[in-house]
């Protein structure tokens, strides 16, 4: 009796060639079978993709085609329009300010101003609401000799801005009211001493031209000097601190920082000016040095 033959398994290369194998034998069957059935059958089965491969991974994130736009503000329009309307009457329909405000409000009377009536110095956009969708509220600042008056107006806009038009006549209104303010951060009183010699120094500088800016500022700080020079003499008045380190007699150790803020008095060809500045100043070398004005929000360093 023959002794038992142990097949071998078949490995990973062995199957592939198998399925090689099959493929072709398949695929030559395919081709005789398109012979078979004709020419056009043969094109079709040669220019066929053979398979369609799906790769599973992460999905692109979707976009939306329409993405929500900020709507363009229409206050500068209403105030071209207010300004017209205020200098128009209703018996002049065909002047040149009432064709203006009837371009952008075609269904609003116009006002009837009484003979030797003055039209107003300045109207501008001050407040501007978003109501919904392409509604607005807009209000303007008429500017007069004897004051200010405010007028507040529905307004009807595109997205773009494109498109205005005033929907209703103006309303006289009064003024905003008188906001309160918050405490000053700077509460810490500064004496007279090296800090309020540089500012003073640099804010001469910096107003009159007297003398070099660069000289007062701190490495890698730059700023330019007021130009041309407005001020012939700058007093310092007060100045306060955040931190009790402003208010020590000999300049801090180097790297200290203080946050200050100066009120001045600029005196001018043109008059005596209050005027108040936030500084950052740095200790280095013995001497306090301008590290940044931040007055108006902004920081030049």
């Amino acid at each position: 009796m023959p002794a038992p033959t142990l097949e071998t398994p078949p490995t990973a290369a062995g199957l592939d060639l198998e399925r090689t194998r099959r493929t072709i034998r398949l695929g030559r069957a395919g081709v005789w079978a398109c012979l078979l059935a004709g020419p056009a059958a043969l094109a079709l089965a040669l220019t066929a993709p053979s398979a369609t491969v799906v790769t599973q991974g992460t999905p692109a994130p979707a976009t939306n085609a329409a993405a929500a736009v900020e709507p363009a503000d229409p206050s500068g329009y209403v105030a071209e329009f207010a300004d017209a309307w205020l200098r128009s009457a209703a018996d002049a329909p065909d002047s040149t300010s009432a064709m203006r405000a009837l371009r952008l409000a075609p269904g609003v009377a116009l006002p009837e101003p009484a003979e030797g009536a003055k039209a107003p110095q300045k109207v501008t956009a001050v407040r501007s609401v978003h109501r919904n969708g392409t509604q607005w509220s807009v209000t303007v600042a008429a500017q007069y000799a004897d004051g200010v008056r405010y007028f507040a107006m529905p307004v009807t806009a595109s997205t773009s801005g494109g498109a205005v038009a005033v929907t209703g006549t103006p309303a006289l209104v009064a003024a905003p009211a008188a906001a309160k303010g918050a405490p000053s951060a700077y509460q810490v009183e500064v004496p007279g001493g090296p800090l309020t010699d540089t500012i003073k120094d640099f804010l001469t500088a910096y107003l009159a031209g007297s003398g070099e800016v660069d000289r007062y500022l701190a490495p890698r700080t730059s700023l330019a000097a007021v130009t041309p020079a407005v001020a012939d003499q700058v007093d310092v008045e007060t100045v306060t601190a955040r931190e009790e380190a402003a208010t020590a007699e000999q300049v801090a150790s180097d790297s200290t920082r203080v946050h200050i803020q100066a009120s001045v008095t600029a005196h001018t060809k043109s008059g005596t000016w209050p005027l108040a500045y936030e500084l950052t100043l740095a200790a280095r070398g013995g001497r306090w040095e301008i590290a940044a004005l931040t007055s108006g929000g902004g920081a030049a360093k």
